[in-house]
């Protein structure tokens, strides 16, 4: 039974006052947006969409307990409770996602939150809503209905800026369940699809981990960004699978990797105040001569920044360029090489070139035009 004391502590934002299409006048029939705002919040905000098959809402550990993680990460997070079947086809529940998205860019200025970096996350059959609010169109069943409600907030783009699909149905037809309500997402994927994390399990016996790499072939087809991450161990529906250590016991494994992938596309990085990423050029030698083989990782002081990595070689003579959209802040940075290799291209012997693989430090304040290039010594390196 839910507490009335425990939802007495979140906002409850409905999202329409007569949602179009309502087949009735309780809870199941009136779609809403509990809030959790981050006590230091980023500006980055995520809708979190629990699964339950389009028939019920884990809005626990699918939920509530997602939003309390996002927090902790200054990410102002949005637990929507979505029409459900077998009174709702998913179309409707589609509808519910795409004002979701509108209705949270509408309080962005009062929330602190940048309108341009919303998300949508969604486990299971909620993962499926959260691709289908970003790659479909609008509903066409209850058009009517839909368009007697109009207003304001039906003005603004219903488009999330990513997605994380966990354990999450793609394309009913292909598993062999509900074609008629996982409608296939892989289909609609095209190169201006939102970057998307996907998130599966091997062992995962209600939905196959195919589902994901269906996605995830099509997204690698058209060239849109994504990541995929399929764990060997974890049944359906494992949340955020948190470790066992009770020194650590909030963490998630793919949890943490989706928070640094987020990170890296910029996500968390206010461009108002921080700036905008800079192109970058520059090269580096080692006692004079390019390396082998290395990557050059710049990290932000300001650790909501995202890094930029450039991969090195003796073809290249050691220059590197990251275009804008792939290069850093400018401002102080760590400057982190990796020389991993004394040889490149590999030739045919199989020998090694090195003893170990060597690291290199040293601080940095990039600026915005300037060339960055670091001759350093061999000597200086440390064996890793």
């Amino acid at each position: 039974m839910k507490s009335d004391v425990l939802e007495s502590h979140h906002t409850r934002l409905p999202l329409w006052e007569f949602p179009p299409g309502s087949l009735g006048d309780g809870p199941e029939h009136r779609p809403e947006l509990t809030v959790h705002l981050a006590e230091h919040p980023n500006g980055c905000g995520i809708i979190v969409c629990p699964g339950g098959g389009y028939r019920t809402l884990a809005s626990d550990h699918e939920g509530l307990q997602v939003a309390q993680w996002l927090n902790e990460f200054g990410v102002h997070a949005f637990v929507l409770r979505y029409r459900l079947g077998p009174q709702y086809h998913s179309s409707i529940s589609r509808q519910d996602g795409q004002r979701a998205v509108r209705m949270v860019r509408h309080h962005a200025s009062e929330w602190g939150l940048d309108s341009m970096r919303l998300g949508m996350l969604g486990f299971s059959a909620g993962g499926h809503l959260a691709l289908a609010t970003a790659l479909t169109g609008e509903p066409n069943a209850n058009e009517s209905a839909k368009s007697a409600t109009l207003d304001v907030i039906d003005a603004l783009d219903c488009r999330p800026n990513f997605l994380v699909p966990v354990y999450a149905v793609t394309n009913g037809a292909r598993r062999g369940r509900k074609a008629d309500e996982y409608l296939p997402m892989d289909t609609l994927v095209t190169a201006g699809s939102p970057p998307t994390f996907v998130v599966h399990s091997h062992e995962d016996s209600i939905v196959s981990a195919n589902q994901a790499t269906l996605l995830y072939d099509a997204l690698l087809r058209v060239g849109a960004p994504a990541e995929l991450h399929i764990f060997n161990f974890g049944e359906h529906g494992l949340g955020l699978n948190r470790g066992a250590e009770a020194s650590n016991s909030s963490a998630s494994t793919w949890g943490d990797l989706l928070i640094a992938w987020l990170r890296r596309h910029g996500f968390f990085w206010d461009q108002s105040r921080q700036g905008k990423r800079c192109a970058l050029q520059g090269q580096v030698l080692v006692d004079g001569e390019p390396m082998g083989l290395g990557w050059l990782t710049l990290v932000p002081q300001r650790p909501d920044s995202p890094l930029a990595r450039a991969r090195l070689n003796a073809a290249g003579g050691g220059r590197f360029r990251l275009d804008r959209s792939l290069g850093p802040v400018p401002g102080p940075h760590r400057l982190i090489l990796h020389m991993v290799s004394g040889i490149y291209p590999p030739d045919v012997s199989g020998s090694y070139s090195m003893e170990r693989a060597l690291m290199f430090e040293r601080s940095v304040e990039v600026v915005s035009g300037e060339p960055l290039d670091w001759n350093l010594k061999r000597s200086d390196g440390v064996a890793i």
